[in-house]
């Protein structure tokens, strides 16, 4: 049973990710699933009998109307996982609902939505995070630490990828339709790559330059680009829908490289070295403990317990690299966000 400081936890869309979020949330101890979201009984069926089944805890309440869940549950936060293009009206739900939230990834398709949704977090003193995975792990904290303090010098240039082959396994789904996803493999699997590079620079995007193929998708299935930060730190990223999975990225300093797994926050290296002599390899740093899950870093925030791994303001960050990454492939020109 949940102890006296547990979470009442609302589930919005009960598809695979959300599975997640529920094992996630019961490792804990402290966190209290009070209800149950998705417009299709179907989702919630199959959702219940995974579960909430046999040995799990009985099931809680299930609903198709989220207006109705809100004002009947009262839950004090709730986990979104909907098809992208939802994400902001759903959002905006809970947080007038007086909820914290967590939505999956990504945070938004637009970046007006984005800019309106750090608004409503300010005025609403709720917490928000978004449900990428590398925040969370303690190699992109390490990551995060050294280009803070600049113990390797500066950052100053980025390559990285990441690949999986999407495009077989998201047939017919609603991840190909860009009415419901926003985009292809870019806003999907890719974003993780993509608010790696961004949520390690914490700087708004300056200009693009990107191309992308949707081989015979609705969607983009691969794409590439440039990106220039306002900081002055350039990258590199290749996003992939349809190779076999992989992922990496070395983030270049004055003083040395930081090999990191952009996807999962997996593994790290760190190479040190003064004006490019005397290497040195560092492949496994000590590195402090934390809950390494997005619903644990979220509830522990909520508790006031750890910092918020991933707030409102990276999610515009991803914002302005998605909405320039589309102008210019749809134009082949270099691009700005609007909002710089």
């Amino acid at each position: 049973m949940p102890d006296k400081q547990s979470i009442r936890v609302a589930v919005v869309g009960c598809g695979g990710i959300a599975g997640k979020h529920i094992v996630g949330g019961r490792e804990r101890g402290n966190v209290e699933f009070v209800a149950l979201m998705d417009n299709a009984t179907g989702a919630l069926d199959k959702f219940e009998a995974k579960h909430f089944a046999d040995d799990h805890a009985p099931a809680p309440p299930r609903f198709t109307d989220a207006a109705k869940m809100y004002q009947k549950i009262k839950p004090d936060a709730v986990v979104i996982n909907t098809p992208h293009t939802l994400h902001h009206q759903q959002c905006v739900e809970a947080l007038d609902a007086g909820c914290h939230v967590l939505v999956e990834k990504p945070m938004v398709t637009d970046l007006a939505n984005a800019i309106d949704l750090e608004k409503r977090v300010e005025a609403s003193g709720k917490v928000f995070t978004v449900g990428y995975n590398t925040p969370c792990s303690i190699e992109f904290h390490k990551l995060r630490e050294i280009t803070r303090n600049q113990e390797l010098g500066r950052l100053k240039v980025i390559s990285a990828y990441l690949s999986q082959p999407w495009v077989y396994f998201t047939v017919g789904s609603w991840r190909q339709d860009p009415a419901l996803s926003g985009g292809g493999q870019l806003y999907d699997s890719g974003a993780h790559a993509l608010n790696s590079v961004v949520w390690t620079v914490e700087s708004d995007v300056e200009q693009v330059h990107a191309f992308v193929d949707c081989l015979d998708a609705p969607v983009d299935v691969n794409g590439t680009m440039n990106v220039r930060f306002a900081n002055g730190v350039i990258a590199a990223i290749a996003i992939n829908g349809q190779s076999p999975s992989s992922a990496h990225a070395s983030f270049m300093f004055e003083d040395g490289r930081v090999d990191i797994d952009p996807w999962a926050g997996g593994w790290i290296n760190i190479h040190q070295c003064r004006g490019g002599l005397n290497s040195r390899q560092i492949k496994y740093p000590d590195m402090p403990g934390r809950d390494t899950t997005p619903i644990g870093n979220f509830v522990d925030a909520i508790l006031g317990l750890d910092e918020l791994r991933t707030t409102v303001r990276h999610g515009i960050y991803h914002s302005q690299l998605m909405d320039a990454v589309y102008e210019s492939a749809r134009t082949g020109l270099p691009a700005k966000p609007k909002s710089v």
